[in-house]
């Protein structure tokens, strides 16, 4: 140390008197707070307001519904509406799933019974109720259509259509245009010329069972002119059905659907042994009637059944006991 400082030192020493120390300023994060906050260092020059600390407020669980519940109350105001499974509000003991090791789970936390629908909110006094409020708005139920066979002789046509609903950009369906129009062929008033012709014209499309013809179309694109199309159609069978061809005239038995004991000999040889020893002509063979004759409409039943269904034990049965009473009437009588 040079001279010149220890001269400096010493005359500042003596200038300044004892415990003087100057004034320091301290930028640390360590101060203590002089108002009981924790300073922040905010660069945005934004001022901090610290939250409040949220209290904890305990939920209070009620007891199941179906506990209080008393037993007359109407149902129709506890489900009115379609609904997933709640196991508070149903007061009944339902158990859905499969446990190997124990019964079936309870309906408490049962994914089981939330996934499948419910029907408890068509109970039958909610069905009652709900068709006592829409009974304001029907009219009375037509006379003369109390029974079904009613509704088919006055409405012998019937025409089935089906309406979508679903979630898409468009609310219609191609397959919403499709109609089928149903209608029995008794009730067209055919001739036995015409019924033919119309079976074998429709082909697969008749019933022979239940007597209904089947019209489904699909061809047009709305259902309206699908509708048209089939009424059309069928009106074109109708009057192509009755109208006779002279082609028509070469039709021989070998072409017939179904064996039709009357144009066989089969009746001709009952009506000669029925009227045996007298001679018989064919006038008297077209002109026999069997209307009043049991053991003779009992053997062009077995006939006509043994021929058009093919042998089995019954048909073969059936046609032994027509063909016994006609030949040994004494016999079977005895």
């Amino acid at each position: 140390m040079s001279a010149l400082q220890t001269t400096l030192r010493r005359t500042t020493a003596v200038l300044m008197p004892i415990g003087y120390y100057p004034a320091r300023v301290w930028c640390s994060t360590r101060a203590a707070p002089t108002d009981g906050k924790f300073r922040v260092l905010d660069l945005k020059k934004k001022s901090f307001v610290p939250h409040a600390k949220k209290k904890y407020i305990k939920t209070i669980t009620l007891p199941p519904r179906a506990l209080s519940m008393p037993v007359d109350q109407e149902w129709s105001n506890v489900w009115p509406g379609p609904r997933t499974f709640h196991p508070a509000t149903v007061p009944l003991a339902l158990r859905q799933g499969y446990d190997p090791k124990r019964a079936s789970p309870g309906k408490y936390g049962n994914a089981e019974l939330m996934k499948i629908p419910n029907f408890l909110h068509i109970t039958p006094p909610a069905v009652k109720k709900h068709c006592s409020a829409l009974k304001q708005f029907c009219t009375e139920w037509p006379k003369g259509l109390e029974t079904d066979e009613d509704c088919d002789r006055h409405f012998p046509m019937t025409t089935i259509t089906t309406d979508y609903c679903h979630s898409s950009p468009t609310i219609k369906d191609p397959k919403s245009r499709i109609v089928t129009i149903k209608i029995k062929l008794s009730t067209l008033n055919l001739d036995k010329h015409a019924r033919d012709k119309m079976i074998r014209l429709v082909g697969d499309r008749y019933d022979e069972e239940s007597d209904i013809l089947t019209i489904v179309t699909d061809r047009c694109p709305t259902r309206k002119q699908n509708y048209d199309y089939g009424v059309y159609v069928l009106t074109a069978l109708y009057h192509e059905s009755n109208t006779f061809e002279e082609w028509e005239r070469q039709k021989q038995e070998a072409d017939m659907e179904h064996y039709i004991w009357e144009n066989n000999p089969s009746k001709k040889a009952y009506v000669t042994l029925t009227r045996w020893p007298e001679k018989v002509s064919d006038d008297d063979v077209k002109s026999h009637s069997i209307d009043e004759d049991t053991v003779g409409q009992k053997y062009k039943e077995a006939v006509t059944e043994l021929l058009n269904n093919g042998e089995d034990t019954y048909t073969l049965n059936k046609y032994r006991e027509a063909a016994l009473a006609v030949l040994l009437p004494q016999t079977i009588q005895a």
